[in-house]
């Protein structure tokens, strides 16, 4: 999912280089670690396509970039730091590997339990409303 720290994960690599390559997990890969992805493959390329800073946006089909940077001649590689150490190996490929301090607050994770949490507490509410202009009879009920 999408959201802020994403956002200024990429504003921060704009300013690393000439070229902005941006790569956005597949669904299949997404599952290959973690629980499917809330918003599409197509939905998500589609959103960082529209933003300013990436020159090339990418599917990215793998953990493993190897094959990748050297065939894009990639030096520079970013990442958030979640990820710490395991892109260290692209070191040995000449890749300067940054890993975005994604701070506190904003991930995937807590924006989907928020959700959830409110949308919990929303339904809990609902129930507990009466609607003054439904009159219910008791004795048909």
């Amino acid at each position: 999912m999408f959201h802020s720290n994403h956002l200024k994960m990429i504003e921060y690599a704009r300013g690393l280089g000439d070229t902005l390559i941006v790569g956005v997990s597949t669904d299949e890969l997404v599952c290959s670690y973690k629980k499917p992805p809330v918003i599409p493959f197509e939905e998500r390329i589609s959103i960082i396509r529209a933003l300013k800073y990436p020159d090339v946006v990418i599917p990215q089909r793998s953990l493993d970039h190897s094959a990748l940077v050297k065939k894009l001649n990639i030096d520079v590689f970013v990442v958030g730091d979640d990820w710490t150490g395991k892109y260290d190996y692209l070191k040995e490929l000449g890749v300067t590997v940054f890993y975005f301090p994604y701070g506190e607050g904003v991930t995937s994770t807590k924006i989907k339990e928020d959700i959830l949490a409110n949308y919990q507490a929303m339904k809990s509410n609902h129930e507990k409303k009466v609607n003054p202009d439904i009159v219910i009879n008791k004795e048909e009920a």
